[in-house]
């Protein structure tokens, strides 16, 4: 009998390498927005980073508003070893000024674009604020998800976000690529 679940077990665990062993990760396209200044910056302009930190977020989410700090302190402790920051809002309904005060407020010295018409969320297939897409170099992305397992962060058990960029730093396969995005949905223009 054991062995009869052993081998259960065994062949439960060929089918599921098909599943990770030779996928290849989604690349994301080169795109151009505007900061809340009018300046205008593209994917590429980040090519030269370790990793380019792209994070979809919002103005009037609380879950989102909740990890402002965690999104400060990630900037700072990141951005001096070359990994890039730069957060998108995408919400229809928040203004450049209102994206731009709630910048200033909250201390984001990282870029934040905006996103007008949803077109780069729609390409990432981004749902949630805040939601999190990691990419090399060469615009592969190597981790998708949550920056943490709680928007309360005296609960939080696993920072995704810093485990995988970790990773990517040490040359080595992120561990955890995909987590599940939690928080307010992205309101898109219809």
């Amino acid at each position: 009998m054991l062995k009869k679940i052993t081998g259960i077990f065994m062949f439960l665990g060929l089918l599921a390498l098909p599943l990770f062993a030779g996928d290849e990760p989604k690349k994301a396209e080169d795109f151009t927005l505007e900061d809340y200044n009018g300046v205008k910056h593209s994917l590429s302009d980040y090519k030269d980073s370790k990793a380019i930190v792209l994070m979809f977020i919002a103005t009037q989410c609380p879950v989102s508003n909740a990890y402002n700090t965690r999104m400060v302190e990630f900037y700072k402790d990141y951005s001096k070893k070359n990994v890039a920051v730069i957060g998108i809002n995408s919400n229809k309904q928040e203004s450049v000024e209102e994206i731009k005060d709630h910048s200033k407020t909250h201390g984001f010295e990282f870029t934040v674009l905006k996103d007008w018409n949803n077109i780069i969320a729609d390409k990432f297939e981004a749902s949630f604020t805040p939601e999190i897409y990691v990419l090399n170099s060469k615009f592969e992305v190597l981790y998708h998800g949550r920056i943490d397992d709680s928007s309360r962060e005296n609960n939080v058990k696993s920072k995704d976000l810093r485990a995988a960029v970790d990773n990517i730093l040490a040359g080595k396969p992120v561990v955890v690529a995909s987590t599940k995005a939690f928080g307010c949905t992205i309101k898109r223009v219809e």
